[in-house]
Order: C-alpha cells, then structure tokens, then sequence
C-alpha cells in the first residue's frame, strides 16, 4: 500500500520550488512526472508518497522534510533584497545551485555566530574600522585598505605563485574578521558572493575558477562589505550597462576597487611604455599576471584604462582567453578522477572554520550531530576528516 504524507502543506511545496529557482517543468523532468502532478500537489489536489517528498526536500530543495508541515513558510529575505545592485533579469537568471549557495552562506553565518557565542573573535575586524566612500579618490581608498591589512605590494609580488597568493589573501582577510568559504559553482559565470553582517560577514569564492579569478573576487566582494552592501562577483560585467544610479556606482567602483588594489596605477604606469597591439600584448599581460599574481584579464582592463590598447581588442583578447580557459578546463576534467572527498572539504570550509568546529566539540559544548551540521557533513564522515587536517598539520 502507497504511503502517502497526510497534513502536507501544498502552499510551502510552492514557496520551496520557487526560491530554488525551478520550474515545474524542471521539477517534473527531475522526478519522471507529468507536469499536472506538481500542479495538484502545489493546489493540495493530491500529495506526493514520503519517497517523492524525501527526494524532493533532500535532494532537490535541500531543505528538511519538517519543513513541509509547518503551517507557515519560514521568513526568509528575497535574493532580490539581498543583491540589490544586480538588476533583475540577472537574479532571475540565478541557478538553483547559486541560490543553495547563497542559503548554505546564511547558514554558515549562523553556525560561525554559534561556535563563537555570537562575537567576532577577530582582534580588529576591518568591516568595521574600515568604510568605503566610492566618491572618494580610488587610490587613497585601496591604500587605506593596503595598510590596514598589512600587505605591501612589495610583499605581494614576492609570493611565488597565484596560488601562494590566494592562500596569503584568505588568511589575511580571515584575520581581519572576514570568513572566506570555498565551493564548487554549477553556475559558471558567479566567480563568487558575500553576505554582510553586523559580526560576521562571509564571502564564498567558486573553487572552480582560477586562482587568479578568485584573488580577484576576494577584492571585489570585500569591497562590497566595506560599503556595507551584498555583492555578486560576475566576470563578464556587460549587464552593468543596464544598471543605473547608485546600483551602477557601486558595482563600477567595486570592479575598480579590486583592480586598483592588485595592481595599483602608480607603480603599473612605469611598467607600460608604449600603445600596444594584438601581436605583442599577450606576452606583456603573461609577464605582468604573473608579477602581480592576478589574471590576464585584469591586465587587459589597466591597459585600456591607461588608454594603451582600444576596447575592441580588449574585448577580443579577453574572448579569445575565456574560450581557452574553458577548453582547457573541460580537457582537464574529462582526464580527472574524483579527488579527495576531505581535501575538498577542508579546502571549502578554511582552517580557522574547521578548528572552532572541532574546538567546540573537543570542549564538549556541541554534539557529534551539530558538529556534522556546521561542516555540512555526515557523521560517519568525521572521523576521516579530523584524520585527514591533523595528517596535514603534522606534515
């Protein structure tokens, strides 16, 4: 006999598809049923059995089976009023992935405000000493945030690599009060996202991209909480264009922000002598990625603002870099296996996440249960991880 789910609330079967960003039609693709049947499940017509409940909430809407009983949706804000400087073809163009992402941020948020009794543990937190004004000149405000973060470039070009460089800018934002968590996109055009908050802001990069790309989010995204407003990182930033007003300002100046930082105009200056053309540039934006340890991308942006190179072949060396990235990309996974599972996911959360977790499950002040909730893990995971960071410690 069918075990149907009596007492299911038909009206969050809706919301839950919804702010997941699917269709019913998507729905319907996703567990083999006519659209009509999602129709009458969202109408309260008929109900799913527990089976098609449980692979609903857990596995496409990621959210607890409970939840669908409740009488009411929780409150949760709209992505709209979260990301207030996207316009909204771009929300409404979010993948169900990006959106998870986005509610997996919050959680995080609320998980770190748990582990640390709801206070910053950071020293100085540089989202609060630290105010952007992007009226204000471009270079006095990254110089503001260069000292405050104790970086030089001196110091910066002197990383060996742009890994080397994405690990130093994570450790060095983290100690300033900023969580920076990692994970894999499905959305390949988000390079990244942050969340602000009055203790804990967090900004999440796509492991996916390159380092580079990343180093360049961190910039971007930091920029948006010092300006105390949510942000996405989108790299081809066309839609722009169809901003106006304040939303414009800021995504203008966040996108130059973090491109003044990385490399700033007045040591760049006496790097460039001369208008360059599509036969030489590639080599020059190679070797000044390279010195700065950002991408090529962000070269080609310097040039053209220096009035170097025209937009059109900024346009096209950036087309033609992009379809290499994602050739080469696609070549590398196709030839891949599935990695390390803990590697992974020590990468995602961070050493400073990780050992507060533990920290407060060592000190007896959560369960194994909890524990597994603020690593988004399972149980039976953990002792393979917490195997796996005290190996790599002791190396």
């Amino acid at each position: 006999m069918v075990n149907y789910t009596e007492g299911i609330n038909p009206g969050i079967l809706k919301w839950a598809r919804e702010k997941s960003g699917y269709s019913l039609d998507k729905i319907a693709q996703k567990i083999k049923k006519k659209i009509d049947v999602i129709r009458e499940w969202e109408s309260g017509k008929s109900v799913p059995t527990y089976i098609q409940l449980e692979q609903l909430a857990n596995k496409i809407y990621k959210r607890p089976i409970a939840l669908f009983f409740f009488p009411e949706p929780p409150p949760e804000p709209d992505v709209r009023q979260k990301f207030r400087t996207l316009p909204s073809f771009k929300i409404d163009q979010l993948s169900p992935d990006t959106l998870y992402a986005i509610r997996q941020a919050k959680a995080m948020q609320i998980a770190l405000a748990e582990l640390n009794d709801g206070i910053n543990p950071s020293p100085q937190k540089v989202f609060r000493d630290i105010q952007l004004d992007f009226h204000l000149d471009l270079s006095v405000e990254t110089n503001k945030v260069r000292d405050y973060l104790g970086i030089s470039l001196e110091k910066q070009v002197e990383w060996g690599s742009s890994r080397d460089a994405l690990n130093q800018w994570r450790e060095v934002i983290q100690d300033k009060g900023v969580f920076v968590f990692k994970r894999s996109f499905k959305e390949k055009g988000i390079s990244g996202f942050c969340l602000t908050d009055k203790e804990f802001p967090v900004i999440y990069l796509n492991n996916s991209t390159t380092a580079t790309r990343q180093i360049f989010s961190i910039f971007h995204e930091l920029s948006h909480i010092l300006l105390k407003i949510n942000g996405i990182t989108i790299p081809y930033d066309r839609y722009i264009d169809s901003l106006s007003g304040v939303s414009k300002d800021i995504e203008v100046f966040c996108n130059k922000f973090a491109s003044e930082f990385l490399v700033p105009y007045e040591d760049f200056r006496h790097r460039i002598d001369r208008t360059f053309v599509n036969e030489d540039i590639e080599v020059f934006a190679n070797k000044m990625a390279m010195h700065y340890k950002v991408s090529r991308e962000v070269i080609l942006r310097k040039l053209l603002d220096a009035g170097k190179i025209d937009r059109e072949l900024c346009e096209y060396k950036a087309s033609q870099w992009n379809a290499e990235y994602i050739k080469k990309t696609k070549d590398k996974q196709s030839g891949k296996g599935g990695g390390n599972y803990y590697a992974t996911q020590a990468t995602y959360l961070g050493e400073e996440f990780l050992t507060q977790a533990f920290n407060r499950y060592y000190q007896g002040r959560c369960t194994i249960e909890q524990l597994a909730g603020y690593l988004n893990i399972k149980e039976k995971n953990i002792p393979a991880l917490e195997d796996f960071i005290m190996s790599r410690k002791s190396r």
